[in-house]
């Protein structure tokens, strides 16, 4: 290559600014190591860099400061691949390679996949809404993980006795936030369609929503108000369909894919959402304000979340003992065109 000249410098990060779509002072700062540039901005000139065929300087020349295993339960619901995303970058940004197991019906299994990722020597494990969220499920796996001395950090289920940071969505400020919003709209008859109750995350919407609903309307046979089924659309649909049957005027849904089953349940009823039937989901997914109509959704905090996670699990790597007290995040109603006011002839006045 011949002797770099000021012209082509120039050239050079003209063209590396367009690429990656930042300014030419932020491609000097990246190429410099100088400080002031978000992570997000360094890896677009990075990649910049690669791309338009440029090697990278060695001091930019990451060296990886050790595998993570990254478990989840699958990728068709869209809240796991937000937490997958959030988490790779984190532990990108901190140097870390993720390796991302997914898991689907039939297929590699969770104790598969600690077994490969053991193979690979990973330095930690995130699980995002794995067996440790499974009250049926053995927890020994994770004891004998913590015996081999590998870091864990659990996601959305609290493993009692498991020798882990864990972080979760706070399942009862979630129901209080869905319920008191239905209720001030007049909705009395509301009724919770949720996924398998052998999973933490569903017992604790199941619990707190039986509280919330005896204490706000008086009604005490939560049973009559519960439908558990699967959480999927399908299984929203199936749930939400027994729910409107027997005079609910409003569902609570365990995820934002049993929400969409819901509102395809009222309309194949010949019901309007929301004029008859008020929908509410939970996790707010990508896209799902998009949907017809928006939907009326409880937001889980996955950055923060994700976060979370990651700060755990690099400080358990490196030494420091991280809290095992269980971190609960604050959710977020986020209210869009899927609820609505009860129908005249169940509304009542609100008195909360």
């Amino acid at each position: 290559m011949a002797p770099t000249t000021l012209p082509s410098v120039r050239t050079r990060l003209t063209d590396l600014a367009e690429q990656a779509g930042v300014s030419t002072a932020t491609v000097s700062r990246v190429l410099n190591g100088k400080p002031g540039v978000s992570a997000q901005a360094r890896q677009a000139v990075l990649t910049a860099l690669d791309m338009l065929g440029y090697e990278r300087p060695e001091k930019l020349r990451m060296r990886s400061a050790g595998l993570i295993g990254l478990v989840v339960p699958e990728l068709t619901n869209p809240v796991f691949p937000a937490f997958a995303q959030v988490i790779e970058t984190m532990l990108g940004d901190r140097g870390y390679t993720p390796l991302l197991c997914t898991q689907s019906p039939g297929g590699t299994t969770e104790d598969q996949y600690v077994e490969l990722l053991m193979d690979h020597g990973v330095d930690g494990i995130v699980f995002v809404s794995g067996l440790h969220a499974d009250t049926t499920a053995s927890k020994d796996r994770y004891h004998r993980l913590r015996g081999r001395g590998v870091p864990l950090v659990l996601v959305n289920g609290f493993a009692e006795g498991v020798d882990a940071p864990a972080v979760s969505t706070d399942d009862t400020a979630a129901m209080d936030q869905a319920l008191r919003h239905l209720y001030s709209l007049g909705h009395r008859a509301i009724g919770l369609a949720i996924g398998p109750t052998r999973f933490v995350p569903s017992q604790r919407k199941r619990d707190a929503f039986a509280a919330l609903l005896e204490k706000l309307t008086g009604a005490s046979d939560a049973d009559a108000h519960v439908v558990s089924t699967l959480f999927t659309v399908e299984g929203g649909q199936a749930a939400a369909t027994e729910l409107i049957t027997s005079g609910h005027t409003a569902v609570v849904c365990g995820s934002d894919l049993m929400a969409l089953g819901a509102v395809r349940a009222a309309r194949t009823l010949g019901l309007r959402v929301p004029e008859d039937v008020s929908v509410v989901g939970f996790d707010d997914s990508p896209l799902i304000a998009f949907t017809d109509p928006p939907l009326t959704t409880v937001r889980q905090p996955v950055s923060a979340m994700g976060h979370a996670a990651v700060s755990a699990l690099v400080a358990e790597i490196t030494g420091t003992r991280a809290a095992r007290a269980e971190l609960l995040f604050h959710p977020e109603l986020v209210v869009r065109g899927s609820t609505g006011s009860a129908p005249a002839a169940a509304a009542t006045p609100a008195a909360l």
